[in-house]
């Protein structure tokens, strides 16, 4: 059995008295891991520089960024929505609405009145807000004459309402008094407060992630030093990924929650890739002393070595993360293409540190790597004895383990048949939230649906047929008359009271009714009938964006491994680990079992977003993981031709970075359930749960196993096929 440890034979020098590795024979990743060493000063600079200039502009993210966005572009609402910004003064679903309630008489009299007085004063010395509208008696004044809304019509886009929410609520809200409350609500106001709550529950997160990571990758590196590294790759990839979106946001809007998944990935991935290259350099680097070369030309070799081997396997992991996650840019929403493109540009930064700065770091380093060692640190072992006797285990009864662990997959995958989706409802905010306390003040003074109006827009040829079937239908609780537009436009807008809560089912079907019922220039809009225009979009894209990624995962596979079964294998075994993370995201979050204990109210869905989102994320992560594994395997195979060598060898040289990488993974993931609002629970403990799944009963338990089934059919590839793949090979000899 040939050893991966053993030191790099790179052939003589390229010319006498050369100190570098021939670069003839090194691989292109290799010969950059010399050009870094050659160019330490020019990398260090260049990164200085980046992180510098970037991380200048990278405090202003949480608040330049905005939570909106989350439509779906070209549909009826959205049109509606422009026209009722553009030709009614702003009465649009991103417009305000200041609830304004007294608790002792009529609101419009004694201190209400000057309550509202002063509200209105607030908004009207607001630039961006269009047409600030006075409660009206019958639509926005309360029978009892208790509760009043004031609104703030949208001067600006849904984006930079956002921000107009938050800059106002406080100064809106301090407003009240002893016997008059004031609450800002509405759409804008919703995301504002959600992002504010959501910036809590990600810093909360990153303090108890933090610890628990460090304390992690001590015990897998075994020294402080070593354990420091991945740090900071995911510093480096936070600071560049975020003072970038900040100044993309300049051209484009993008969502907050791109720098929320950003955050992420760039902890999750950084961790990945610096375990595998520092592992890998670490065995490196003790071969190279053992040989008794300790000079320049010896750390390069392990350098090249490393790069040739962990540095490739990195490399396609990374673009397996980009391809997966660019299928995201296929649903037409603004929100979801920021998020992917939020996290593709995080993974682009973090890929990039750990193929030139992080091999510079540790040429720097060299043994100083393994300071403060923990008593226990085995620092040049690359061949995990643990893994090699888990390996035999498997490769001597796989049958039992992968029936096993397959029977535990499918089971947890079992109540994914009865999952439902629908667009987030008003409990995603704490109770306390302005947007919802303003929701629950409205509810309770004009009607269940009085949170949802609708908004119709239409020629003005066309508003008695509307009122008519408006009056008529049984979904519908009240229709306020015709508004004609402020200017010549022939536009009339009608406002609808449904008789549900916004987010019912039943005002689906109310809405599906009228744009069948209504004249043809009826469009109907308003903030739920966005919401459920986006659902729709979601549900015709999920299809696509998965059958997308299972497409190109596999491809990518194909191309690294140049084994065609066993990159379909490992491409559908992607699929069990995604579907249990579901089954159990729909007994926690539909059911709720569990709720309490992670102090969320369930809202008898999960939200529309994630199947699309999170199936991009898991199986992103998953192929992180695949890639590892199977490129290990390919390496053994390549040396040996040894089927049993190829499995065993994989789970002995790359078994103990999976494992530690999937328990930062689920160690990070888990503690964004155990904050903050619903999404990041969802988020949370969708990808907890399949990380935990994919890492360490996918990889380390079935994929193995058929490699085990499988032997040298696993690695067979067709002639016609060689002649068109590009070699690629991770033996380094």
């Amino acid at each position: 059995m040939s050893n991966t440890t053993a030191p790099c034979h790179a052939g003589p020098p390229s010319s006498p008295g050369s100190t570098r590795p021939a670069s003839a024979d090194l691989g292109p990743l290799g010969r950059l891991g010399v050009w870094v060493t050659d160019h330490a000063k020019l990398v260090t600079v260049v990164w200085l520089l980046t992180i510098a200039g970037l991380g200048a502009f990278a405090p202003q993210v949480e608040h330049n960024l905005s939570g909106a966005g989350w439509q779906a572009e070209g549909s009826e609402s959205v049109e509606a929505r422009e026209l009722a910004r553009e030709h009614f003064g702003g009465n649009a679903s991103s417009a305000i609405q200041v609830v304004v309630r007294s608790t002792e008489g009529p609101v419009t009299e004694g201190e209400g009145k000057d309550v509202l007085a002063e509200v209105t004063a607030v908004l009207e010395a607001e630039p961006r807000i269009a047409e600030v509208v006075a409660p009206t008696p019958g639509a926005t004044l309360s029978q009892d004459g208790d509760t009043a809304i004031v609104l703030a019509g949208a001067g600006a886009d849904t984006n930079e309402m956002v921000r107009v929410a938050t800059d106002l609520k406080a100064e809106l809200q301090e407003l009240s008094t002893d016997a008059v409350e004031v609450n800002p609500t509405g759409s804008s106001l919703l995301w504002s407060d959600f992002n504010e709550a959501n910036l809590d529950a990600m810093l909360k997160s990153e303090l108890m992630s933090w610890p628990v990571t460090l304390a992690i990758l001590v015990l897998a590196f075994g020294a402080l030093v070593a354990a420091g590294l991945p740090l900071l790759l995911t510093l480096a990839g936070l600071v560049a990924s975020a003072g970038s979106l900040v100044l993309i946001n300049e051209l484009v809007p993008v969502s907050i929650w791109a720098m929320n998944f950003a955050m992420m990935f760039a902890l999750a991935l950084g961790i990945d890739y610096a375990l595998f290259v520092v592992v890998r350099y670490r065995a490196a680097r003790a071969a190279r002393a053992g040989s008794g070369r300790t000079d320049v030309a010896g750390k390069q070799r392990a350098i090249a070595q490393t790069m040739d081997t962990a540095g490739k396997a990195v490399l396609l992991s990374g673009l397996t993360v980009l391809i997966s996650l660019s299928a995201v840019m296929l649903v037409p929403s603004p929100s979801f293409r920021s998020m992917a493109g939020g996290i593709m540009l995080s993974v682009l930064f973090v890929l990039a540190a750990t193929l030139t700065l992080l091999p510079l770091v540790l040429f720097k380093l060299d043994d100083r790597i393994n300071k403060l060692a923990l008593p226990w640190s085995r620092s040049g072992e690359h061949r995990s004895p643990r893994f090699a006797a888990w390996g035999e285990r498997l490769w001597k009864r796989p049958l039992v383990w992968g029936l096993a662990s397959l029977v535990v997959l499918l089971a947890l995958a079992a109540p994914i048949a009865g999952l439902t989706t629908a667009m987030p409802s008003i409990k995603v905010l704490p109770e306390d939230a302005s947007a919802r306390v303003g929701y629950d003040r409205v509810q309770e003074s004009f009607g269940d649906g009085a949170p949802g109006t609708l908004q119709l827009v239409m020629n003005d040829a066309d508003a008695a047929a509307a009122t008519e079937v408006l009056k008529n239908d049984d979904g519908i609780a009240a229709a306020l008359p015709p508004m004609p537009a402020a200017d010549d436009s022939g536009l009339v807008m009608v406002q609808a009271v449904p008789t549900v809560d916004p987010s019912d089912p039943q005002l689906g079907e109310t809405v599906d009714r009228l744009r069948a019922d209504l004249p043809a220039s009826a469009l109907v809009g308003g903030a739920p009938v966005e919401n459920l225009d986006l659902k729709t979009q979601l549900d015709e894209s999920t299809p696509l964006v998965i059958g997308v990624v299972l497409v190109l995962g596999f491809l990518l596979l194909l191309v690294a491994l140049q084994a065609p079964l066993i990159s379909l294998l490992g491409t559908l075994a992607s699929l069990l680990s995604t579907a249990a993370a579901f089954g159990v995201a729909r007994l926690v979050f539909q059911e709720g079992y569990g709720a309490d204990l992670l102090g969320f109210e369930s809202q008898g869905f999960l939200d529309a977003w994630a199947p699309v989102f999170f199936f991009a994320m898991i199986f992103a992560i998953a192929m992180d993981y695949t890639v590892f594994l199977l490129a290990s395997a390919k390496e053994h195979y390549e040396r040996t031709g040894d089927p049993k060598e190829a499995m065993v060898g994989s789970l002995a040289h790359s078994g103990r970075v999976i494992f530690a990488a999937g328990a930062v993974m689920v160690a990070v993931f888990f503690t964004f359930a155990l904050s903050g609002p619903i999404p990041p629970k969802e988020m949370g403990v969708v990808l907890g749960v399949a990380v935990l799944l994919d890492a360490f009963l996918v990889r380390l338990v079935l994929l193995p196993v058929l490699l085990r089934l499988t032997g040298n059919a696993a690695w067979y590839t067709p002639a016609w096929l060689k002649r068109i793949l590009p070699t690629i090979t991770f033996a380094h000899d």
